[in-house]
């Protein structure tokens, strides 16, 4: 029994080498030379092939793109809001008396605001007219661009520029929040001359909370003289509009649960696909100690 399995251990051995290398018939695993030379041969043209058609499917696809306008823009038809500073997780939290932990915001501000320095716009951007758009057509195949842009200056946020009061409010416990509309190619969000305009409450639970807000530009306004927007390379120096909210008396040492939306004749405020569309919500809390 014992030879009869070595003897079917060594034919089995035999039979594996000569399946790797047939000195016989010169076969290397089952083929000879001719045979893996068609083989690598059918495969090299059948992959150099994919590549060439993936790269002239690619060619065509770009010859068909606009390098300054999407081609299609799958969005919602409202766009988000965001707050600067944002802190974590949209929470604004802070002490009156702890330096530290209302220094980062003021440094975050500072920093954010920086390219709204009066002296930047006049460089860069020009006084528009306000309230109608600023439109820059396009001469038929020729192209207007780079498109010009409206002059957003820093001084227009009054006291929640940083220059009146360089802390924000922050120090006093009536702390500044800028707001700014996410930018969307080629919208128009007001009909009949009227801008959209940005309005501050809290969640019920905390209206006796919140105090009394106070809005720059005057009214919360995103005046329709900064749209339509073109795109970043189309337009350049575009300087995104921005509304100031200020809380002059929250109440302290306790949680505000507060809520930003934009208003519009011409942007919906509801939608099914997000119910944050067109709004921000975010928790303020300043402390005494």
């Amino acid at each position: 029994m014992a030879k009869d399995a070595e003897k079917s251990s060594g034919a089995e051995a035999d039979d594996w080498k000569e399946f790797v290398w047939n000195p016989r018939t010169h076969q290397f695993l089952g083929r000879t030379a001719s045979s893996w030379g068609l083989i690598l041969l059918f495969y090299l043209i059948f992959y150099v092939s994919l590549a060439g058609m993936f790269v002239l499917t690619m060619y065509i696809m770009l010859l068909t793109l606009d390098e300054y306008k999407p081609t299609y823009q799958d969005r919602l038809a409202t766009p988000g809001l965001m707050i600067r500073p944002k802190g974590d997780s949209l929470e604004i939290v802070y002490s009156m008396k702890d330096t530290e932990s209302w220094d980062h915001y003021v440094q975050t501000l500072d920093d954010f605001l920086a390219p709204y320095n009066n002296s930047q716009q006049v460089m860069n951007n020009d006084v528009c007219s306000p309230d109608q758009y600023f439109v820059q057509e396009d001469s038929g195949e020729v192209r207007n661009n780079p498109k010009r842009s409206c002059q957003f200056n820093r001084t227009m946020l009054e006291e929640c520029s940083g220059i009146v009061d360089r802390y924000y409010g922050y120090r006093d416990g009536k702390p500044c929040i800028l707001i700014k509309l996410n930018r969307v190619i080629g919208m128009f969000p007001g009909k009949n001359g009227v801008s959209p305009y940005v309005t501050c409450g809290a969640k019920k639970e905390d209206r006796d909370k919140i105090g009394e807000l106070m809005y720059y530009p005057p009214n919360g306004t995103f005046n329709l003289m900064y749209f339509p927007y073109y795109g970043k390379k189309a337009q350049v120096n575009y300087t995104q509009p921005l509304v100031a909210v200020k809380f002059a008396n929250v109440t302290l040492d306790t949680d505000v649960n507060v809520e930003c939306k934009i208003n519009s004749n011409a942007i919906k405020t509801q939608s099914d696909r997000d119910k944050f569309a067109g709004r921000v919500a975010f928790k303020l809390r300043i402390n005494s100690n």
